[in-house]
């Protein structure tokens, strides 16, 4: 017969049972508990993977299949796609979708925007949309039933006020859960600041080129007024000088004295007039180009400069501009600083690229923050989209390396 619980033990029973219970709920709580902060830890290092690439101004095409990327394994969902709407269409940036469907969505596909669909929602309310492809309608629903997607959430890229685009996750089974929208949010956020923080800098790069260029064009018309007004008309009055002084009297060596002086004083003035118009534009640098401007500054050196050019073609005018006066000012530099007893120079085209490098045996110490002429430099170089350099250790001499892509015109 099966053993029976007297009244003691079934009381026992009667309290340990509700304790067993709360344990075991505990225990499950505890465990959910774990879940949710480790899902949590694994979104917020998505999150801060990409935000890293934004602050390290990556391109936005590289952040676009990052975002796709993270919020894909992160959520573990189907399809995940980035879009940008431009001229009516939705334009496929990044996908995160089943490599072995043949009919997934990839990066530059085009889908015109109209109809009842996630994308269509978003750029006209601006808001995040979800739906059911079954229900959708237009070219954008009719691709995504093509792809097997029949539940759709899409939030919008944001930038300045304007939709500039959606970040959309998709389902071939079930609907996305509401409460991704905010983690979708925070990927179309950054998604934006890589955007703005891109056209941004190349808004500003665009502007300094144009105040650069316009500097340049105004230094090339003082140096042509220059040379084809003043520095004329002193020759000139230099010729009628000389051919007033023939005319003298030979009983007025006094005044033919006084004639030869001034037209020595003339003289002088004319070579400082001609230095100071090859300052504000080196008139040999229009005429024949980097390599021979750049073999004038070396003979004006009074650092013996041993220089080194392979250039085979004329560059744009602003290249040439940037790149002479980087060479101009480290040579003005080390002639005034370094004490160096030579200066290397070398400018060469590898690949459409020039590569110019400045560099001398001196004392070193250059630092571009000092407020000296490197600075406007480097403004120089970053305007036709090259980079600039210094390396100038104290006692180890100064190294300028400048490296500028130089498409060659067909």
């Amino acid at each position: 017969m099966p053993a029976t619980l007297d009244a003691a033990d079934a009381r026992r029973v009667r309290r340990i049972v509700p304790a067993l219970e709360a344990l075991l709920a505990a225990a499950r709580d505890r465990e959910q508990l774990h879940e949710q902060t480790a899902r949590l830890a694994r979104q917020q290092a998505a999150l801060r993977r990409v935000a890293t690439l934004v602050a390290l101004r990556v391109e936005p095409d590289d952040v676009y299949p990052a975002v796709a990327r993270e919020l894909g394994s992160g959520l573990g969902a189907e399809h995940v796609s980035v879009v940008r709407f431009e001229d009516g269409h939705g334009v496929v940036l990044a996908a995160w979708d089943d490599e072995r469907n043949e009919n997934r969505l990839t990066p530059g596909e085009r889908l015109e925007l109209g109809g009842n669909n996630i994308c269509t929602t978003v750029l006209t309310t601006g808001e995040p949309a979800a739906i059911d492809y079954t229900a959708a309608t237009g070219p954008i629903a009719d691709r995504m039933h093509q792809r097997g997607l029949v539940c759709g959430l899409g939030v919008p890229i944001i930038i300045d006020g304007d939709v500039w685009g959606a970040v959309v996750v998709a389902s071939s089974d079930r609907a996305p859960e509401l409460e991704i929208q905010t983690r979708m949010t925070d990927f179309a956020d950054l998604v934006a600041t890589a955007v703005y923080n891109c056209e941004t800098r190349a808004q500003l790069t665009q502007s300094r080129a144009r105040v650069i260029a316009a500097a340049d064009q105004a230094r090339r018309t003082i140096e042509r007024d220059l040379h084809d007004g003043a520095q004329q008309r002193i020759v000139s009055l230099g010729m009628e000088l000389r051919a007033a002084q023939a005319a003298i009297p030979s009983d007025r060596e006094d005044l033919r004295l006084r004639l030869d002086r001034s037209v020595d004083a003339l003289t002088h003035v004319h070579t400082d007039l001609q230095e100071l118009s090859r300052g504000i534009h080196p008139a040999i640098l229009s005429r024949g180009g980097l390599g021979p401007a750049l073999k004038t500054l070396a003979r004006r050196s009074p650092v013996p400069v041993s220089l080194s050019i392979d250039i085979p073609w004329r560059l744009p005018d602003p290249v040439e501009v940037a790149a002479y006066y980087v060479v101009a000012e480290a040579l003005t530099n080390t002639a005034k600083y370094a004490d160096a007893s030579v200066v290397t120079i070398t400018a060469a085209i590898t690949d459409e690229v020039l590569d110019l490098a400045v560099s001398d045996d001196g004392d070193g110490g250059a630092d571009t923050g000092a407020g000296s002429g490197l600075i406007g430099l480097q403004d120089r170089i970053e305007a036709v989209g090259g980079t600039f350099t210094v390396s100038s250790p104290v006692g180890e001499g100064t190294n300028l390396t400048v490296r500028i892509p130089v498409a060659r015109d067909a």
